[in-house]
């Protein structure tokens, strides 16, 4: 395929990493989008089943007719990747139940980048300077201060914020451990587009299956119209979201394309605020500029 020995010649060139830096702020931009389409007015449960039964569906074709076919050492990498997505999207979905979107959504956000950065130096070598390392602790100020300060404004369902803490920290450590191994399986394909494609696809088996039984348990049940478009809005969403995420870290360092895309906080404020109808201030434009300031110094000092 042109655009897969395209993009495998930018591999390691500063137009290669500048192509990373725009896949990972694109990506940062739909994962906020992405967050708030899984916590929107659907359960969360049922609105990540609309949204892998669609994303597999798509992927399908792709796999079975377009992409070239995996190479044999891939299917293992496809297996873990599913596990590994498969336990962080039951994890997300939990913390999505117990709290609320802007209170979950910080803490695991900030706890991924961090992570993600050692997983890249014991996985790939990478080596962060210190200024960058200045700039990751920048960001994850911004990032744990907008949680606290979320925290500390929330009313409602204070109750379950232990729980729904507790499983964003681990949600967060599960978007650490999917980032560095897609990367690595990604790097394992010949193609890129090979890998994208049949991840997709693998990857949409299993909740659709559970979001039906969830959704004929449910006493009151909505309306699968609005439910499915959810579905398939998401789908084309997390295609570009995850697909540019996964090509940032095949182009280029796998820590700063993880750090860059953590600045999906600040547009999932906006968002908060654009969509949702919740409230920002001065304190917290105050702190996703600080995410944002973390996130260019890491940019400038590698």
């Amino acid at each position: 395929m042109g655009l897969s020995n395209w993009l495998i010649s930018l591999e390691g060139t500063a137009a290669g990493h500048h192509l990373a830096m725009v896949l990972a702020l694109l990506a940062a931009l739909l994962h906020a989008v992405f967050g708030a389409l899984q916590k929107g007015r659907h359960d969360p449960w049922l609105s990540r089943g609309a949204i892998d039964g669609s994303y597999g569906l798509m992927a399908a074709p792709l796999a079975f007719f377009v992409v070239p076919w995996p190479e044999p050492h891939m299917w293992p990498i496809f297996g873990c990747a599913f596990a590994i997505h498969l336990a962080y999207k039951i994890l997300q979905a939990n913390a999505y139940v117990k709290g609320a979107y802007t209170v979950v959504y910080p803490v695991v956000r900030g706890t991924g980048p961090l992570f993600t950065v050692i997983g890249a130096y014991l996985l790939f070598g990478e080596r962060f300077t210190p200024v960058q390392w200045l700039g990751v602790l920048v960001l994850l100020a911004g990032i744990y201060g907008l949680a606290v300060y979320n925290l500390r404004n929330l009313t409602v369902n204070r109750e379950n914020l232990p729980a729904a803490l507790m499983l964003a920290v681990a949600t967060g450590m599960f978007v650490a451990l999917y980032t560095t191994y897609d990367a690595y399986g990604i790097r394992a394909s010949a193609d890129p587009f090979t890998f994208l494609a049949w991840f997709f696809m693998i990857d949409g088996i299993v909740l659709p299956f559970y979001a039906v039984i969830r959704w004929r348990r449910m006493l009151a049940p909505p309306h699968p119209g609005p439910l499915l478009l959810r579905g398939l809005i998401g789908g084309v969403v997390a295609f570009f979201s995850f697909g540019s995420i996964m090509l940032a870290t095949r182009l280029d360092k796998v820590g700063e394309a993880a750090v860059l895309r953590e600045t999906s906080t600040v547009f999932a404020a906006l968002i908060g605020w654009l969509v949702l109808r919740e409230t920002v201030g001065p304190r917290r434009i105050a702190l996703m500029a600080l995410i944002a300031a973390g996130a260019v110094i890491v940019e400038l000092g590698g």
